[in-house]
């Protein structure tokens, strides 16, 4: 016996088979269980959602030998021909190949006769906007006024190039794309039926791969197999979607993360010996920022990702604010990567802008010092706990005194050796009080996200050992108070072009010279203090 593909063993026969589009399920079942039938249905939606699946099923419902019904029987003669492609009443066009008037009209010419051996004659045209205008103009009068024994069921994947005549005269119905967890467990259901060994990492990384078309998560499916001879495993299955392993991915981030040029780009250039799509790792490095960035603001990580503790450690180490920018970053990187000189370079200069734009003040504009560059394996494995990914904290720093009010801490701020989230905390909280060894800050409460207990340990540990004495800090959000007056009250007047961090960072990676001639004034560059 020959080998059927997946994809047609596994079409479904019946609606209640169906993966997803309930809306336009229970339309027409309703439809059908109470005799309240159009002669005319359009069903659109992307490539492998169903739309042709689903007008044979109800070609099926209508022709059943056991009456009209939501659920034919699937075994009378009207049924298993619709489903061997035989049965004469149910008449299938390919509008792509048959675009001339012509071809309608020879089509339509037997409109007026009565079905053959079934209940109605339906007529199935696949990507109906391929049709030309005379071809249309053909079909309308018979839409308009169909014989009662015809049904016309119209499927395309772009209904803006149908004329809206057409489209006034059939019902619509919309198919949705299906998201992962229906690909994934379509997917999961098959392969126990088929009793093929798998991962569910292997099945997640061909549900994303698909981009919501069952047709072609089945088809990379079946390509899986083959390739796996007869088994899964996920580590093959990226090798055949050509997916970029999340360790690379690992790697970028935590090269952004201590702003380290030279290991980025070490990084890329290991990438690059596997040939991979640059598109599809900004792809991935965008989606691993938006992980991050639902774990910061909505507390929620996919627990069954492999690189779920990385998220959540990531979660911790980068701002709110600084994921955000990156994800933009990202996305104009990957609008713009077909315009690059070639797609390394495009990825390149999209790393490198990430590491610029992450300067946001004195510390941070500071390049930090070179760390060794980690290996695949070293990404690959789990990422220690928050406290221990931590660097000590530096001596004591002569000179310093424990600030009185908000101006001197402030001051006292700036020359914390600080970064992330835990200067951000200092930079917007205000001393309210200090009573000998408690410390008492306010923070905006549209910077609630820093009150974190990490953020909050991490500068009490600063603060005490550049003091060389106990700090415990007490921090509460303040409702009468923003960020914008907590600015106002570290604004120290207007830092000159040519000391302001981004232009010395610019100086430093570049050589370049500030012309002061060149200098006009106007309004204050974003970040100035």
């Amino acid at each position: 016996m020959s080998h059927q593909v997946l994809a047609r063993k596994w079409r479904p026969g019946k609606f209640s088979e169906m993966v997803g589009q309930n809306h336009v399920r229970q339309a027409l079942i309703n439809g059908l269980d109470h005799d309240r039938l159009h002669h005319a249905f359009l069903f659109t939606g992307t490539r492998g959602v169903g739309k042709t699946t689903i007008a044979r099923i109800f070609a099926k419902s209508l022709n059943c030998l056991h009456g009209v019904s939501s659920e034919p029987c699937g075994e009378c003669e009207a049924c298993v021909a619709i489903d061997e492609g035989r049965f004469v009443d149910l008449i299938e066009v390919d509008a792509a190949s048959r675009t001339g008037v012509d071809d309608m009209r020879e089509l339509l010419e037997n409109v007026q006769y009565a079905p053959a051996s079934g209940r109605f004659k339906v007529y199935l045209i696949d990507e109906v906007h391929m049709l030309s205008t005379h071809s249309f103009n053909a079909l309308l009068k018979t839409l308009e006024e169909p014989p009662p024994h015809v049904k016309f069921l119209l499927a395309t994947t772009d209904p803006q190039k149908l004329p809206v005549t057409v489209l006034s005269r059939c019902l619509q119905f919309h198919l949705k794309r299906l998201d992962l967890h229906q690909i994934q467990g379509q997917l999961e259901k098959i392969l126990q039926a088929e009793n093929v060994e798998h991962d569910g990492e292997s099945l997640r990384l061909i549900a994303r791969a698909a981009d919501g078309s069952l047709r072609d998560a089945l088809s990379l499916l079946d390509q899986a197999i083959a390739f796996g001879a007869g088994r899964l495993e996920a580590e093959q299955v990226a090798d055949m979607l050509g997916t970029v392993k999340q360790a690379f991915i690992a790697q970028l981030l935590e090269a952004l993360m201590s702003r380290d040029a030279a290991s980025l780009l070490a990084v890329v250039e290991e990438l690059a010996a596997h040939a991979p799509d640059y598109a599809a790792t900004l792809d991935a490095l965008n989606l691993t920022l938006h992980r991050i960035a639902v774990a910061q603001l909505a507390g929620v990580v996919d627990e069954t990702l492999p690189e779920a503790e990385q998220i959540h450690h990531w979660a911790q180490q980068l701002a709110p604010e600084q994921v955000q920018l990156l994800y933009q970053l990202g996305l104009h990187a990957r609008r713009d990567l077909p315009h690059a000189p070639d797609g390394r370079s495009g990825l390149e200069m999209a790393l490198l802008r990430m590491q610029l734009f992450q300067l946001d003040d004195e510390e941070t504009a500071r390049p930090a010092p070179a760390a060794p560059r980690p290996t695949a394996t070293d990404a690959a494995a789990k990422s220690p706990p928050v406290a221990a990914a931590e660097e000590e904290p530096p001596a004591a720093i002569s000179g310093l005194e424990p600030p009185d009010n908000a101006e001197q801490w402030q001051a006292l701020v700036k020359v914390l050796p600080l970064s992330g989230p835990a200067r951000q905390l200092a930079r917007f909280s205000q001393l309210r009080e200090r009573a000998d060894d408690h410390w008492y800050l306010e923070l905006p409460v549209d910077h609630d996200y820093l009150m974190g207990e990490a953020h909050q340990s991490r500068l009490q540990e600063t603060l005490q050992q550049a003091l060389a004495r106990p700090v415990h800090l007490h921090v509460r959000l303040a409702e009468n108070s923003s960020s914008e007056t907590v600015e106002a009250a570290a604004d120290s007047g207007p830092v000159p072009v040519e000391e302001h961090p981004v232009v010395k960072a610019v100086q430093e990676k570049l050589g370049g010279q500030v012309l002061p001639e060149t200098i006009e004034p106007g309004e204050p560059a974003p970040g100035t203090n």
